[in-house]
């Protein structure tokens, strides 16, 4: 056994025994719930330093529902050599990141991407017989795809090649849709039109073109009641991962722009998997598809900002003085690119997969989603055969604010409520940064059967193209939090299963008695909408993981 892991292990394990013989400091902690139906205790906003990190913080500490990620380092993880305090990094596990690309030369992921060990750079050899050629740090499945149609669309337009039942679904939504998309169309543009408002007034206002989320707090102290109308707009927009009134206009402009085309019918007319990658997506046994440009076709490598962004909560380069730090200290993101800015796939994501459990990753994000796919049980093979090498998948729960127990969504790893079809997957719904009722997020789904855990979702900061930083908001960035906590127990407990780090994570989080409110405004008892009941906690799995 390496002598690092060793002393590791067993400076873990000591806190696992003091826990298990009632020591105090490092007794598997639960949450503050005094009094907690009538007033959250964090009452006071975040401050700007609280806001980019709320997701490491804990819930007995701080009164911020993050997963005790700087405890578990700081109590847990940390121990002295020669007089030196030193951080444990124990054993390195690949993470694969399924989804829209990573900047690979970002400064805070340089350092932390998978190379492949087998494969010599640009000899354009398949060195090491995978099927892939200079595949150095992945593999990109979309090729120079980047805007795509959603599922639905895409089975109307294929009907002829596809079973009856997957069509009439698909059909009956997007019915639907093009119904709905007048409407949708003129209240997205109202409210474009009420940000453009209230950004004006603010930038008059505050002084600034870019002013903060501090600056509308005090905005909506201002004597003006115009002010603080303006204010609460742009707070709301803020609060769902939007950090300004142009990323507001952007999302925005593209929902209309979206509206419009499902109303002309300018959806069915395009193909971009046939037109820019020659493939069949409903033929599984093809060649090899693809290239290795793991950011995409954009020079400016906008469409890999979902990829980065979920990476860097993953594993951004922790203590390095740069923008934000990573749950996991010593993994490596494999990066597969396979989410467009429509619907994934089924042959992509079953390929991705399969691909991550052949080459070493032990752990896979999956913070993509749908509701209609043609070919399932390519996605579930996947699932089972990831299972087989083991490998964990966490998965996002999805943003539609919706029970998943009685509506499927995919990928998952059960058929409406029926058992799970293997032990290696993990859904995960959204908190936001405010303990109590309102801790779970507006848009997130949940499930007692479908979803089974919570995590950080709301306003997290991460990673963005270009050696920037962004505040996003999703079960995609719930998700990323998970798989970086299992990346820590499957990095310092490395005989640990998937099925074994599933376990400790659901069974270790903290939980609650009380009420939340979910998107449509009813109320909940936590332990109803989710299988555990529980809020991930890094700290207390750690301890947890040591017992096992």
């Amino acid at each position: 056994m390496n002598t690092f892991f060793k002393y590791s292990f067993l400076s873990v394990a000591a806190a696992g025994l003091l826990a298990s013989c009632g020591g105090s400091q490092l007794n598997i902690v639960s949450p503050p719930i005094e009094n907690i139906d009538q007033q959250p205790l964090k009452v006071s906003a975040l401050t700007d330093v609280q806001a980019k990190n709320w997701k490491d913080y804990d819930l007995v500490n701080d009164t911020i529902p993050g997963m005790s990620v700087d405890r578990a380092y700081s109590e847990l993880l940390t121990t002295t050599v020669n007089g030196k305090k030193t951080i444990r990094k124990g054993s390195p596990v690949i993470v694969a990141i399924i989804d829209s690309g990573v900047d690979i030369d970002h400064e805070d992921l340089d350092g932390v991407i998978w190379t492949n060990p087998g494969e010599i750079a640009g000899n354009g050899i398949d060195d090491d017989k995978n099927g892939y050629i200079d595949d150095i740090h992945g593999w990109n499945f979309l090729g120079d795809i980047v805007d795509e149609n959603l599922e639905y669309e895409r089975i109307v337009r294929d009907k002829d090649k596809l079973p009856a039942d997957i069509v009439a679904k698909a059909q009956k939504e997007y019915d639907e849709k093009v119904e709905e998309a007048s409407q949708t169309k003129m209240q997205y543009e109202q409210i474009l039109q009420q940000v453009n408002q209230a950004d004006a007034v603010l930038v008059k206002a505050t002084g600034k073109k870019d002013y903060s989320k501090e600056d509308l707090e005090g905005a909506k102290k201002s004597e003006s009641e115009e002010v603080q109308q303006a204010a609460g707009v742009m707070v709301f927009f803020m609060n769902q991962g939007l950090e300004s009134a142009d990323q507001a206009r952007e999302e925005l402009t593209k929902l209309i722009d979206d509206a419009i085309s499902l109303m002309n019918g300018a959806k069915l007319k395009t193909n971009y998997r046939k037109d820019l990658l020659g493939d069949d997506p409903y033929v599984f046994d093809t060649p090899v598809y693809g290239n290795n440009e793991y950011t995409g076709p954009d020079p400016e490598k906008a469409d890999a900002f979902h990829g980065t962004h979920v990476a860097g909560i993953v594993a951004a380069e922790r203590d390095n003085g740069l923008g934000v730090n990573g749950v996991a200290n010593n993994a490596q993101i494999m990066v597969l690119r396979a989410v467009s800015q429509a619907d994934e796939y089924d042959k992509d994501i079953a390929k991705a997969i399969r691909y991550a459990a052949d080459n070493g990753a032990k752990v896979i994000n999956a913070s993509f989603g749908k509701y209609h796919s043609p070919n399932p049980e390519w996605v579930w093979d996947a699932i089972k055969y990831a299972a087989s090498k083991d490998v964990l998948i966490v998965n996002a729960a999805g943003n539609e604010s919706i029970d998943t127990d009685f509506t499927q969504v995919y990928p998952q790893d059960q058929l409406g409520s029926n058992a799970d079809i293997s032990d290696n997957f993990i859904t995960v719904g959204a908190l936001a940064p405010a303990y109590g009722p309102n801790m779970v997020a507006g848009f997130s789904n949940y499930g007692k059967s479908s979803v089974d855990v919570f995590a950080p979702g709301v306003a997290v900061y991460s990673t963005a193209p270009l050696n920037t930083y962004r505040n996003a908001g999703g079960t995609s960035m719930a998700s990323p939090a998970v798989a970086g906590v299992a990346a820590v127990i499957r990095s310092q407990f490395p005989n640990l299963t998937a099925a074994q780090t599933k376990t400790i994570i659901m069974n270790s989080g903290l939980t609650t008695s009380i009420d939340v409110v979910l998107g449509d405004q009813s109320k909940k008892p936590f332990m109803d909408i989710t299988t555990s009941g529980k809020m991930v906690n890094l700290y207390n799995a750690l301890i947890l993981a040591s017992k096992m």
